[in-house]
């Protein structure tokens, strides 16, 4: 294996047409002068700059650059005031805004009344002033008028001359931004079908109006012939592709075919032109969602501009399958955090053209700033199951059963779990974080394996690899309801170890160059989906899953909320949800709140 520890950070890019999302600060305060607003101006500006401080100094975007706090130029005192704070807004392209107060204000005279802007209210818990009446005021009323907001209130009292914030309100406020930013990255973008439906699955039947009403982004659809046209044509950089191919010859581990009949195994010769074909196929991948100016260089203007493609799904099997090597490669070095151009931000490329698991990827993405496994929810295994298969009964987190994660072939390289964190446990990092070193132990613990040509005539390469057990991690899925729309589930558990002689039996009942995750969700002691491992993929709504590096279903569920989309299932403990306050008025059971809160306020964007 050759050494890769001069491969370098990409850095932050700047993929699509629109800048990054901001947040906006309002300080809101008691207009009436004489004495009350002078004696709070210093006090509101404070509580404005300790909150865009800790949102900055916690919170990047997914390329890796810091977020940006903007706040209003003077506190809030009436109307024409946040008339003057929405003006500068709209022009330094704030999406989120978090208003802030330690008093009494003019509740509809100095709220956010921006419709598409994500809001919260942060009311100081203090004796001095009554800035709970005022956050109990301005929600009423943005709930009157349609305009759901998040309430931020904290549980303990302090002095009016304390500036921190406390812990509980820094998990409100940080798990509100990360959630709105999401909202705002998705706007605007674009979901890239590079094909259509695959082997009959619905999650590949692209939904336009879902996407447009819901998210705000449009969809893009491409013929999977492209990808042979600019392969033919050689509309890709011959200067990248050169580099790209020494580094897949350098540096990726091809295992020998032992899965397909010797009679109709390819030669090296003919595998080796499957790895120029597939490379190709990543970088014409990419171009096709983002663009390429060097494509503009070499005359080929407007392959050079992309489709503004902030995920993108490719159909596959089987009509490109059956003829061409398949997309494995692709999605794989597409959704990892590094390829032969450095260490660099992933993108979300779905297997069959799933998009709403694609989608699901990118809620995660969005949410974690790291990179997402896409799986087939493949098997549960009981305790009992796996004795009776291999001789071992299973301990640790292994004890009730794991369900077996495995995807036809595509699954990003971090998955592995060869990236290690501070504490030297296995992990999946920002790609700001990532080494050198763990890209070298990633791929030296991983191999391509040669298609099954049962599945994939056309041939091409399965990433096969073992993920690390011990890794937190949530598994998400978006599905459809008719008469409902979208809805979100969400198991949070971790990733398991089994010996390694359990998981070769196991490994053969299935097709062994193909990636394995074995998944333990989180299990809730009552009635219902967690009661038992069991239940869990009973309930799970589809085929495929997206499971992000740690426990983030609590803001997923926050997401879920800004988007309207209720959430049918999940393991996360009751303190830890946080919807807008609004929900609160529809119901004490919180699920049938959130239902008919998404239905009573419907999509973002529209009608669906």
């Amino acid at each position: 294996m050759a050494n890769i520890l001069d491969i370098k950070q990409v850095g932050p890019e700047r993929r699509y047409a629109s800048e990054l999302p901001k947040i906006g600060i309002r300080p809101v305060i008691d207009g009436r002068q004489r004495g009350v607003r002078e004696s709070l101006e210093e006090q509101t500006m404070n509580m404005a700059k300790a909150a865009a401080k800790l949102i900055s100094d916690n919170l990047r975007h997914t390329n890796g650059e810091q977020v940006e706090c903007v706040i209003a130029d003077s506190t809030i005192g009436g109307v024409r005031q946040s008339a003057d704070c929405a003006e500068k807004f709209k022009k330094e392209g704030v999406a989120v805004t978090l208003t802030v107060t330690p008093c009494w204000c003019y509740g509809t005279e100095t709220f956010d009344m921006d419709p598409l802007t994500v809001k919260a209210v942060w009311g100081f818990n203090g004796t001095e002033r009554p800035g709970a009446v005022y956050l109990a005021a301005v929600l009423a009323a943005y709930t009157q008028k349609g305009l759901p907001a998040f309430g931020i209130y904290g549980r303990d009292v302090q002095d009016s001359t304390d500036t921190s914030i406390p812990e509980d309100v820094q998990e409100k406020i940080l798990r509100f931004a990360k959630a709105g930013l999401a909202v705002a990255e998705m706007r605007g973008k674009s979901y890239l079908s590079i094909g259509g439906m695959s082997m009959g699955i619905a999650g590949s039947i692209v939904d336009q109006d879902f996407l447009q009403a819901y998210l705000g982004m449009r969809t893009e659809v491409v013929d999977m012939s492209e990808i042979e046209r600019r392969i033919a044509e050689e509309i890709y950089d011959p200067v990248e592709f050169k580099k790209a191919i020494e580094w897949v010859r350098k540096h990726v581990i091809q295992a020998e075919d032992t899965v397909n009949d010797p009679a109709l195994r390819k030669s090296q010769e003919e595998l080796d032109k499957d790895w120029e074909y597939v490379t190709k196929m990543v970088m014409i991948g990419r171009d096709l969602m983002i663009g390429n100016p060097k494509l503009n260089t070499l005359g080929f203007k407007e392959e050079s501009y992309g489709r503004n493609a902030i995920a993108a799904g490719f159909q596959g099997q089987r009509q490109w399958t059956d003829h061409w090597p398949n997309g494995d490669f692709m999605e794989t070095m597409l959704t990892s955090s590094f390829d032969w151009n450095g260490i660099r931000e992933p993108y979300i490329m779905a297997t069959e053209n799933d998009h709403l698991n694609g989608i699901s990827m990118l809620f995660a993405k969005l949410l974690t700033n790291r990179a997402v496994i896409f799986s087939d929810v493949r098997t549960y295994w009981s305790p009992k199951s796996v004795e009776r298969v291999t001789g071992w009964k299973p301990t640790g987190l292994a004890k009730d059963g794991f369900i077996h994660l495995i995807n036809s072939g595509a699954t990003t390289l971090d998955a592995a779990g060869q990236m290690t964190n501070e504490k030297g446990e296995p992990a999946m990092k920002p790609y700001w974080e990532i080494t050198a070193e763990d890209v070298q132990k990633t791929l030296d613990n991983t191999r391509f394996s040669v298609g099954n040509l049962g599945y994939f005539r056309g041939g091409g390469f399965s990433s096969t690899f073992l993920s690390e057990g011990g890794m937190p991690v949530t598994m998400l899925r978006l599905n459809m309801v008719k008469g409902v729309g979208p809805v979100l589930q969400i198991a949070e558990g971790w990733t398991a170890d089994v010996p390694e002689e359990v998981f070769e039996i196991i490994n053969k009942r299935t097709d062994q160059t193909w990636p394995t995750t074995w998944f333990v969700p989180r299990l809730v002691e009552h009635e219902g989906p967690f009661k038992d491992v069991y239940s869990v993929m009973a309930n799970w709504g589809a085929n495929h899953g997206a499971i992000a590096y740690g426990h983030v279903g609590a803001d997923l569920i926050t997401l879920a909320s800004m988007l309207r989309i209720p959430v049918n299932m999940h393991n996360v403990a009751e303190k830890d949800i946080f919807r807008p306050s609004a929900w609160s008025m529809l119901g004490m059971d919180k699920e049938g709140s959130d239902f008919r809160a998404c239905a009573t306020f419907g999509p973002l964007y529209g009608k669906y």
